[in-house]
């Protein structure tokens, strides 16, 4: 397959082209997808991964192309656009009228405008029969989709740039979210604040994983918090550790704190009078204003997280 679009959940489906059809990377075409025809751009395969993507089992089916899309196809396209927003508001108008536990997210209406997706996302399950009775009168002759969605699924489809400056992981290349627990912050000597470990959906930030493994690796051979070492400069006991430049902070009797190499201590069996928070590396001791009355665990993976339903 020599083209391929980009759809439902960063997937890339590889695209069926008649031989007659002359197709170019970045062009807009019409695609016929599960949800109906649909406007997608295409993507140039490169030739090594063409090769790989040919030998694959788990390829996704192609799509067929319907046609490239004209510069009449491209004014359909934005004023799709326009229905969409003005559908999302009509849709939250009879959410509110109806007094339903819901937040609307996003609307999408096929290309050929047989069908119109709405996205919610809700703390529990959502008894909507009365607002689908309103909107097929709002909308007649439209297939009515009312899909619930996670918060980090939410996200996902809204685009937007995270704490790092970067487009959002799940938004760009991530398929899957992973479990996350806030030890993953913790065992990487993060500050612990929701404001520095989460993202826009409110859960965990999703690159907690991505150098997980490396922090592991890097705390092999290194002494525990708490525990009295031998250095240079005397006894003294572990209060913070280093570990991507593999130094270990020292703090001695007289209250001075010191870093050395992990390869130039060594771990003894001695009382020395230094009290330090064997629960917490130095990095963690500052939080955000008010962080004290918000449970961490809230920014965990919960059923309301994603739901994969997009």
């Amino acid at each position: 397959m020599k083209f391929a679009v980009r759809y439902l959940k960063n997937t890339f489906y590889p695209l069926n082209v008649a031989d007659n059809i002359n197709l170019h990377d970045g062009q807009m075409v019409i695609v016929r997808t599960e949800k109906g025809e649909e406007a997608l751009k295409v993507f140039l395969v490169n030739k090594e991964i063409e090769k790989i993507w040919e030998q694959s089992k788990y390829k996704p089916q192609p799509l067929p192309l319907l046609k490239i899309m004209t510069q009449r196809d491209l004014q359909t396209l934005d004023d799709i656009k326009k229905e969409e927003v003005d559908a999302f508001y009509k849709c939250q108008a009879l959410v509110k009228q109806h007094k339903l536990v819901m937040t609307l997210s996003q609307c999408r209406i096929t290309f050929d405008r047989k069908k119109i997706t709405f996205y919610y996302t809700a703390p529990e399950r959502v008894d909507f029969r009365a607002l689908l009775k309103d909107l097929t009168q709002t909308f007649p002759r439209v297939r009515i989709d009312l899909r619930h969605i996670g918060v980090r699924d939410e996200t996902s489809i809204l685009d937007g740039v995270g704490i790092c400056g970067r487009p959002f992981c799940c938004s760009g290349f991530l398929r899957k979210f992973a479990t996350i627990n806030v030890k993953l912050a913790k065992d990487q000597g993060m500050p612990i604040a929701p404001g520095k470990i989460s993202g826009t959906c409110g859960r965990l930030l999703c690159c907690l994983t991505y150098e997980y493994s490396n922090y592991i690796d890097a705390a092999k051979g290194m002494p525990p918090i708490g525990s009295t070492v031998m250095t240079t400069d005397g006894l003294g006991r572990v209060c913070n550790l280093q570990f991507m430049n593999g130094k270990v902070s020292v703090k001695f009797e007289d209250g001075k704190t010191k870093d050395f190499d992990k390869a130039d201590i060594e771990m003894v069996d001695a009382d020395v009078n230094v009290e330090i928070d064997e629960n917490s590396n130095s990095i963690n001791k500052y939080a955000e204003e008010g962080v004290k009355n918000i449970d961490l665990k809230q920014l965990e993976d919960d059923k309301n997280s994603s739901t994969g339903n997009i």
